[in-house]
């Protein structure tokens, strides 16, 4: 009897304590909405401040995740992949009912450090609040102007894939409580004028760790490792912490590729080819404080470019005997005539880390899709070779190279591997 009148109290107990939680995290995630108002004039702005705010636009690269169809520009609908479902990106024209035209800039710069919309709701985690937060109120302010004179589309946003309770919008109070570190960006008083601009560019509007740093179960970017590479849309957002290529990235290297999208090492291409053109119009300083930052995190000893070049250059002399193999054959037929004469603009293969690369997702998603659409950085063009090359021919063209040019393990499972990417290449898994 007293056992059962013992779990009974115990039931009651927890379930008591659990209302509670549910209770507080209710009220913790409630937030008032703020007051729309009419849809400021675009001459309201001063065309500086707009210029400004098309700069931070552009290096942030908003209008990749924000437009589907390039004459709706920032009207939304891109489906954004996650491990649990689609989230879809919304509209932020000015439009009055279906985009921000109502939003103050107060309800702007409450999305943009809080993670939270104008009527009050949560925004998904697939916005990079937990960047944006970092940016100073001016930069802020400068991207509401601009938003504020882009044409105005009416386009409803889509409602996410989610599955419940992670649909549920008023949980994402206590993502914030775990994950959310509030901004603005705190300057190293340790580091440089020239790193901090750096950090403050790379942390905030460019979020780069977004792509380049992997996820926890939660969906939040795993603290203590940042920029050790991540699975996006099918590529691999490279680790910037060590990198893949023998050759260690210099800060001319960082610029040379920020700038122009290639060096010896590799090619921008798929999500990171607009990240460059974004860049594009960001002044060479901040290019520089950009490459500044990232060039401490390639920490291990490397030899120079021009010493790994040669030394992987000897040891492909040195496979010259292979040519009767089915890889080599394949190679010499499709891709030596343009591999094998570096030209400005491509990547050495002996330093590539689409090749050095453990997975081989960007190497079967060059050679099926080619490389040199609208979204990649400018350079000579590759064709694509998806209804020229089989599976079986594609994983012998990768284990030939990967044998001749970085002297690694065959990627075994490759040929499956290729099905896949062929098949859906934003469904790729990731393997940890």
């Amino acid at each position: 009897m007293w056992r059962r009148v013992l779990s009974k109290r115990l039931l009651l107990g927890l379930t008591g304590v659990g209302a509670v939680c549910v209770v507080a995290l209710l009220a913790l995630a409630w937030r008032p909405a703020i007051a729309p108002i009419d849809p400021p004039a675009p001459s309201s702005f001063a065309p500086e401040l707009v210029a400004k705010g098309e700069i931070l636009a552009s290096a942030g690269d908003c209008a990749f995740c924000h437009t589907t169809t390039p004459t709706r520009r920032f009207a939304g609908g891109y489906s954004v992949i996650t491990p649990y479902g689609y989230v879809f990106s919304t509209n932020i024209t000015p439009d009055p009912e279906t985009g921000i035209g109502r939003w103050s800039e107060a309800a702007f710069m409450r999305a943009m450090r809080e993670g939270v919309r104008r009527d009050g709701a949560n925004l998904f985690p697939a916005f990079p609040f937990d960047h944006f937060t970092k940016l100073t109120d001016d930069d802020i302010k400068a991207l509401y102007a601009y938003l504020m004179t882009v044409p105005a589309v009416k386009a409803t946003p889509t409602p996410s894939t989610l599955p419940f309770p992670l649909d549920v919008r008023a949980l994402q109070a206590g993502w914030k409580m775990l994950f959310l570190d509030k901004g603005p960006f705190r300057p190293n008083p340790a580091k440089s004028a020239e790193w901090n601009r750096g950090a403050y560019l790379v942390e905030g509007i460019a979020h780069c760790g977004a792509c380049h740093t992997r996820r926890n179960v939660f969906g939040a970017e795993q603290a203590g490792h940042p920029y050790a590479g991540e699975l996006i849309e099918g590529w691999i957002a490279w680790p910037l912490d060590v990198s893949p290529s023998p050759a260690r990235w210099t800060k001319d290297d960082y610029v040379t590729y920020l700038r122009g999208g290639t060096t010896v090492q590799g090619r921008a291409t798929g999500p990171m080819g607009t990240v460059v053109q974004g860049l594009a119009k960001l002044p060479d300083s901040d290019i520089q404080a950009i490459a500044t930052y990232f060039v401490e995190f390639d920490r291990p000893a490397r030899p120079s470019a021009d010493a790994a070049v040669a030394k992987a250059l000897a040891a492909s002399k040195q496979q010259s005997g292979l040519e009767r193999e089915r890889g080599a054959r394949l190679y010499i037929a499709a891709c030596g005539s343009c591999h094998d004469n570096v030209e400005p603009g491509r990547a050495e293969l002996a330093l590539s880390s689409a090749l050095w690369y453990d997975w081989p997702y960007n190497f079967l998603r060059a050679v099926l899709d080619g490389v040199g659409s609208e979204r990649d950085a400018p350079g000579p063009m590759m064709p694509p070779f998806r209804d020229v090359l089989n599976d079986s021919d594609i994983t012998a063209i990768g284990n030939y190279l990967r044998r001749t040019r970085t002297s690694q393990r065959d990627w075994l499972e490759s040929e499956n591997w290729a099905a896949k990417v062929r098949a859906n290449p934003q469904e790729v898994p990731w393997a940890r």
